[in-house]
């Protein structure tokens, strides 16, 4: 069963940076896609981003494309999701997830998912 473990989370004024980690253990990482979502306060769970399992092929939401970033690093099983240009209404508790199969398809719904992480919590302030 994998395990995921996100880092990185913060309060940062608008404007700023934050980079979110992703660890994974307990299986071949390398050979996932990966995902992050994320969860608003008295909202639904969205997609924000994915990545194939080579890291050569990325997916976007429309609300952070040009600002954000995922990259993944499969020497170290990890996932990571740079957040640049960070504005108020990206507060939110960040979540990595990991489908139960492996394939080159980049997934962009919360139920191709099997494994979640515990979520690390990121606050813009204005």
């Amino acid at each position: 069963q994998v395990q995921l473990v996100e880092s990185g989370g913060g309060l940062v004024q608008a404007g700023g940076s934050l980079r979110l980690s992703c660890a994974a253990s307990g299986r071949t990482f390398s050979t996932y896609t990966m995902g992050w979502f994320r969860q608003a306060p008295g909202k639904e769970r969205e997609f924000v981003a994915t990545i194939n399992w080579s890291g050569g092929s990325t997916y976007y939401a429309d609300s952070v494309k040009g600002r954000f970033t995922i990259s993944r690093d499969n020497a170290k099983n990890t996932v990571y999701l740079q957040l640049n240009s960070l504005k108020p209404e990206d507060t939110a508790v960040y979540y990595c997830a990991a489908p139960g199969y492996s394939g080159t398809y980049l997934l962009v719904h919360s139920y191709e998912y099997e494994t979640w992480g515990q979520g690390t919590q990121v606050t813009v302030s204005s």
